[in-house]
Formats: structure tokens, C-alpha cells, sequence
């Protein structure tokens, strides 16, 4: 049998196609619970600046004590980064963090002010001069997003949970 760029290829897609049910979600979740864990841990050892920004928060949060609103995020992202991190629980915690992350959007990362979609996509960046800085927030939305729909992947506790389930 001869080695040909299509059959090495081939092979090489058979090869991924047997990974990816234990690997493509457990990378989002090492990445997203790395990420949400270390903006938890910030929050634990840091000084509460939410009052500063409460009136941006998007209802119902913005009627919420600061304090309050500031203690449901840092347990959020320590406790759900946890569960990403085991595959425990996946689903709810990916929603959880959406709606974390779509409040920090509103309240903290989108532009305060535009006019166009132009100046909007100004605040696609990173840093923020001036237009917002949203692109990690929206990275992180589409990393979660697989997560909510398809769940934490073999390798979790979650498939073991449902392994074991299904043999009763």
C-alpha cells in the first residue's frame, strides 16, 4: 500500500474525527474556566468597584446593591469555572457565565457612546481608546456557546454522570 497525500490526509481526518468528541470541548472549557477563574479570583482579592459603574448595569442588576451585584459575579466565575473545569454541571454553568458576560459587556465594555456601526466597531478591540473594548467579552460568548448547546464533551463528569445514569 502506498502512501499517498490524500490517504495521509484521510488517515489524519479519521484520526481527528475519533479525538474531537474528547478533546474540542475539553479545550474550551481548560480555556473558559482558566479565564473566568482568574477574573474571580481578582474580584476575591480586590477592592469592590462596582458602585462606580452600577447605573450601567442592565436591569434587573442595576437594581441590585452593588455589593450584591458584586459577590454574585466573583462566586459566579469562581464556582462556574470550577464546574467548566470538572465538566460538572456544564450547561447551566456556560449560561451562567453568558449572562455574566453580557452584563460586564453592558456595564463595563461597550462603547458609552456611537453613532454608527462604524464607531461601534471601534470598540472591537481589546484595549479601550475611547470606543469600548468588547472583543473579549464577544470571544468569550463564542467559546461558551458550544458548551450550552452541546455540553462539556466525554471527557467530564457530566458524561460520566450519564454513563452511569443509563446503566440503571
Amino acid at each position: 500500500m502506498t502512501l499517498t497525500p490524500s490517504s495521509a490526509l484521510n488517515g489524519l481526518q479519521r484520526q481527528l474525527d475519533r479525538l474531537a468528541p474528547w478533546g474540542a470541548l475539553l479545550s474550551l472549557r481548560l480555556f473558559l474556566a482558566w479565564e473566568f477563574f482568574e477574573s474571580g479570583l481578582e474580584k476575591w482579592r480586590g477592592e469592590n468597584w462596582f458602585q462606580e459603574i452600577q447605573a450601567a448595569f442592565p436591569f434587573p442588576f442595576d437594581h441590585l446593591p452593588a455589593n450584591l451585584n458584586w459577590q454574585l459575579s466573583m462566586w459566579a466565575e469562581l464556582l462556574c469555572a470550577l464546574a467548566l473545569l470538572l465538566g460538572l454541571g456544564t450547561r447551566c454553568a456556560a449560561l451562567v457565565l453568558i449572562v455574566v458576560t453580557l452584563v460586564a459587556t453592558a456595564a463595563v465594555h461597550w462603547p458609552a457612546d456611537w453613532s454608527s456601526l462604524g464607531e461601534l466597531a471601534q470598540g472591537y478591540a481589546i484595549s479601550n481608546k475611547g470606543h469600548g473594548n468588547f472583543k473579549l467579552p464577544v470571544i468569550y460568548l463564542a467559546a461558551l456557546l458550544p458548551l450550552l448547546f452541546q455540553g462539556a464533551g466525554k471527557l467530564s463528569l457530566d458524561a460520566l454522570v450519564e454513563r452511569l445514569r443509563q446503566r440503571r
